[in-house]
């Protein structure tokens, strides 16, 4: 299986609408972490959160959001030689799944968009794998139908308003303390919350805030790593650093390094 693009914990902003038409050749992935509205078919269904869809090749993808940040993952991805394979898994297209183990998925999906940007002499046999093991994850969930129901946690709102400002301030020193205060919940409640809402805890959710924004700062400037480093709240050069290659992979040097030979 190709994998030609991918995304792990995409952010929009309010009313964030797509609209897209599909092609003879790949499939469209998306996981739900905020609800919005598909239009399939000329029929407008409820995604709730934690669902997910597998768009076919020709389906238009046609959806919006009505939240205040619209979050979401997402895989464009080809069988190559594999369609016997995927058809065994007989996962129903263009249908809303409620998935029983998001967190698991969406792990699986953050890994699979690391390999993507790596150069690892072994990317393609993992970029292989990882895609496969995620289908089969989806073939194996129960409970497949469309959502309607709107997300019924008092906190949702509070949460997603939180996270939205984590994001557009990776240069904040975001401690549990701090994040609890912004929504006057104690420390172990918020930790218990935040990961019950987006799956992943707060603290891994800042670590990735910060190194998505680093990979932007790599990728699009001349700033060096300790400036990038600083640009993304953090105190030490050395730090950072380590964060970033448990997070990327490769050190920030090496993956700026990457970056430039992919755009040559």
């Amino acid at each position: 299986m190709n994998i030609t693009g991918i995304g792990y914990n995409t952010i929009h902003g309010k009313d964030y609408a797509l609209k897209k038409n599909g092609d003879n050749e790949n499939y469209f992935l998306m996981l739900f972490k905020s609800p919005c509205v598909l239009n399939i078919s000329n029929e407008k269904i409820s995604a709730e959160r934690d669902t997910v869809v597998i768009y076919d090749r020709k389906t238009l993808i046609d959806l919006y959001s009505f939240e205040d940040i619209f979050i979401y993952d997402w895989i464009c991805f080809n069988l190559g030689g594999d369609g016997d394979f995927f058809t065994s898994l007989d996962i129903p297209l263009d249908t809303v799944i409620r998935y029983t183990d998001v967190n698991f998925l969406s792990e699986l999906i953050r890994n699979l968009t690391n390999e993507f940007y790596s150069l690892s002499i072994n990317r393609s046999k993992m970029i292989d794998s990882l895609i496969k093991a995620i289908l089969i994850k989806i073939s194996e969930t129960s409970g497949i139908k469309g959502m309607s129901q709107q997300s019924s946690d008092p906190h949702y709102g509070e949460l997603i308003g939180l996270r939205q400002k984590i994001y557009q301030n990776p240069q904040i020193k975001w401690t549990v303390e701090l994040m609890a205060s912004e929504v006057n919940m104690s420390k172990s409640y918020f930790q218990h919350i935040y990961r019950e809402i987006f799956g992943i805890s707060c603290i891994s959710d800042v670590i990735i805030c910060k190194i998505d924004k680093a990979k932007e700062i790599l990728s699009t400037t001349s700033c060096t790593v300790s400036q990038t480093a600083a640009m993304c709240g953090y105190d030490s050069d050395e730090h950072f650093m380590r964060q970033f290659k448990k997070v990327a992979g490769v050190t920030p040097t090496v993956y700026r390094k990457n970056i430039l030979k992919m755009h040559n």
